[in-house]
């Protein structure tokens, strides 16, 4: 399975059963709004990430966009392979996930590396134009705050996430058999939740009270996708629906059907991919389920 985030791409930015990062090719400068342009359709355009838009801009939701704003594209940024240095030690060092550096990279298995190698990495590694990690390769203490030295200027960024240990436990978002457990499934793949398998059709309801920041089918491999914020920073995601039930800043109460059940995107039997995330990291959602 594939990882989810983000979007999450209008949040936060994701990652889950798929990384829903559309990394490629990315330039660095000024784009200025036009009629008719979308967070979206510029993403499409530039061949950018959604959320890197977002985080790069400091946008908040609704993300509304005016002709004439200008927008800052993220830069591309590198590291350098160094000896004793493999694909997991390089995704741990930039809190990345291994199957989304090699997907940016266009590296197969068993993601081989030699020394001096230039891997890019991915845009949501920073959301500020740095200098290239390359030089120092230090690994950031969390992917909430990031510190970068310059020749001239310290650029630092802060985010609070929520607290790990929630006091209300989410309730399970359909009746099933877990198929397919949180972490690393090996082959450099990890799943960002648990994907439960269901009958076709079958209800899905809302993990816990919150506001519909995200319904629709953008992203590859998720097909049809749910995600809820939860007033207390938690988002929760529900991806491979068959039928969406709910829209875009719709407020749904726990236990509210939300979508049914189906085989949408990158898998061919009913099932649902279930993420729980602390603002952007994902967590283990059996140990936040009854």
């Amino acid at each position: 399975m594939k990882r989810f985030c983000a979007i999450i791409i209008l949040l936060y930015a994701l990652c889950g059963c798929a990384n829903l990062n559309w990394f490629g090719g990315w330039g660095s400068g000024n784009v200025t709004v036009a009629k008719g342009d979308t967070l979206y359709s510029i993403s499409r355009r530039y061949n950018v990430p959604i959320k890197d838009l977002i985080n790069a801009n400091r946008l908040q939701a609704p993300y509304t966009l005016y002709i004439g704003q200008k927008l800052r594209l993220p830069i591309k940024q590198y590291h350098i392979v160094k000896r004793g240095e493999s694909l997991y030690t390089i995704s741990r060092m930039y809190n990345v996930d291994i199957t989304t550096l090699s997907k940016v990279n266009n590296l197969q298995t068993p993601y081989s590396l030699s020394v001096g190698q230039k891997l890019l990495l991915p845009a949501s590694v920073s959301s500020q134009p740095v200098a290239s990690k390359t030089a120092t390769a230090q690994t950031p203490k969390s992917s909430y705050s990031a510190k970068t030295q310059t020749s001239k200027t310290t650029i630092k960024e802060t985010y609070t996430p929520p607290a790990i240990n929630r006091k209300t436990k989410f309730m399970w978002p359909v009746k099933g058999t877990v198929i397919s457990g949180f972490g690393n499934l090996g082959k450099g793949r990890k799943n960002d939740g648990i994907n439960i398998k269901s009958s076709l059709g079958a209800n899905v309801s809302a993990a816990d009270s919150g506001v519909v920041a995200y319904s629709g089918n953008e992203l590859k491999g998720f097909g049809n996708l749910i995600l809820i914020k939860h007033s207390d920073g938690w988002i929760t995601a529900y991806a491979h629906n068959d039928k969406l039930l709910v829209k875009k800043g719709q407020k749904v109460a726990r236990g509210e059907k939300i979508a049914t059940v189906g085989s949408t995107g990158s898998v061919t039997t009913p099932q649902l991919h279930f993420e729980v995330r602390a603002g952007k990291k994902a967590v283990n959602p059996r140990n936040y389920l009854p």
